[in-house]
């Protein structure tokens, strides 16, 4: 077996090869929208015949053997095993990390009953956001719940929440989950389309913005990322937490490049090149 390919039980007929594209794909193996690397079926016939098939890098994982517990700081008790589904009636097993419904493979503990989608098992716990400068901006901390409100929704609750250490920039992983989920709702729902770019001269499936490098694909927007539930205050700019005009929208271009990164690890591909190219797509 060659390098960056893999043998998986969820597409027998071909191994699949690791690539990077810049475009979102659903993944089949959890259900949930991914960016950046992938691995896919690299056969042509039979991506004409069935679409493509693609996996997180999380999620390309065996079954036999299986591979060994996920042991997860936040759940110390916990011991999270592969599997392909979770037990129970479908609908009825939800992430506890971003609180979506779990749709296929998940990290599941057999005695707390606790499941993890498998990227929300393995996000990052350290975040760095560059700013336009290349510096950091800001550090981002990953934890099991929130002190300080999400800087998109205003609130506390909800779900894992990344943080900077002053407790300014904070962010939902369920906040996160909901923008890319509305404004991707349409990406691999129909596996025999989703791809075609208008560069091959075929119909665009996409009404969005054209990723550089991408032959042409246009990408749907995200649409809500670049909203701040701060800015929205009553007062507005200047009564946030008493700055002044230009401190505050320092503030949130601040959040706004922590945002970038945060939609990155998400979906699965938490680098600097992902975080880019997010930033092109998110709609001002």
């Amino acid at each position: 077996m060659r390098y960056g390919e893999v043998a998986h039980f969820s597409h027998p007929q071909h191994r699949l090869r690791l690539e990077q594209l810049d475009t979102p794909f659903r993944c089949d193996g959890c259900k949930e929208v991914g960016i950046g690397a992938r691995y896919r079926c690299p056969i042509p016939a039979c991506r004409a015949a069935v679409g493509d098939h693609d996996l997180h890098r999380q999620c390309a994982l065996p079954l036999s053997p299986p591979p060994p517990p996920l042991r997860h700081p936040f759940y110390p008790r916990c011991a999270f095993h592969f599997l392909a589904r979770a037990p129970g009636a479908p609908g009825t097993r939800y992430c506890n990390a971003c609180g979506r419904d779990v749709a296929g493979f998940v990290y599941h503990c057999r005695s707390c009953g606790f499941d993890l989608h498998p990227c929300c098992a393995t996000l990052p716990h350290v975040l760095d956001a560059g700013s336009a400068s290349g510096r950091v901006a800001v550090r981002l901390y990953l934890h099991p719940k929130a002190e300080a409100a999400c800087h998109r929704c205003g609130h506390r609750g909800r779900s894992w929440t990344y943080r900077s250490h002053c407790k300014s920039y904070s962010l939902h992983v369920a906040c996160v989950m909901d923008l890319v989920v509305e404004s991707w709702s349409c990406v691999g729902r129909n596996k025999s389309v989703v791809g075609v770019g208008v560069a091959g001269g075929g119909k665009s499936v996409y009404d969005g913005a054209v990723v550089a490098g991408s032959g042409g694909y246009r990408v749907p927007v995200i649409r809500g990322a670049a909203k701040s539930s701060h800015a929205s205050r009553e007062g507005g700019w200047s009564s946030y937490w008493g700055m002044r005009k230009g401190k505050v929208k320092q503030c949130c271009e601040i959040a706004g490049f922590a945002g970038q990164v945060v939609i990155s690890a998400v979906l699965g591909d938490p680098t600097a090149l992902i975080a880019g190219v997010i930033g092109s797509l998110i709609a001002r």
